[in-house]
């Protein structure tokens, strides 16, 4: 019975080790929004590029901070060197999903798999971030 129990333990904590590397072991950013009682609200989320503009996704339409954009609120992002202001522009499904997927992917490889494995996306929705002066997010 030992032997079982210590092979459980070991199961679960590489299986949590595995999924804390495949959350945090790329890049990872800290969105801030406001919420509806005006409070400040940070998500962890992974960022992608294309062309210039970053992107972002919402797992699911009841994600906090998703509510918070389409309430109105805009999104700063601190993150490494980056602590800068955009406007959050919801991507129309499926395309929007379909972009986040892609790039989410060719970036994240391995981890976004995994995480796939774990988590359900297929309502995700993309979000395309404009800087507040209007010009394409840049890194």
């Amino acid at each position: 019975m030992r032997q079982v129990l210590l092979v459980a333990a070991i199961a679960a904590i590489a299986f949590g080790g595995i999924t804390l590397v495949a959350l945090e072991g790329n890049e990872v950013v800290v969105l801030v929004t406001v919420d509806a009682a005006g409070g400040r609200r940070e998500t962890r989320a992974w960022i992608a590029e294309e062309d210039g503009a970053f992107w972002i996704e919402a797992a699911h339409p009841e994600r906090g901070f998703y509510e918070d954009i389409l309430a109105g609120s805009g999104v700063d992002i601190e993150g490494g060197d980056r602590r800068r202001s955009y406007r959050a522009l919801p991507a129309e499904n499926p395309h929007g999903h379909e972009k986040i997927r892609a790039l989410l992917r060719a970036k994240y490889g391995w981890a976004d798999t995994w995480i796939g494995m774990l988590a359900d996306t297929s309502r995700s929705i993309g979000i395309r971030l404009v800087e507040i002066d209007g010009s394409p997010a840049s890194g």
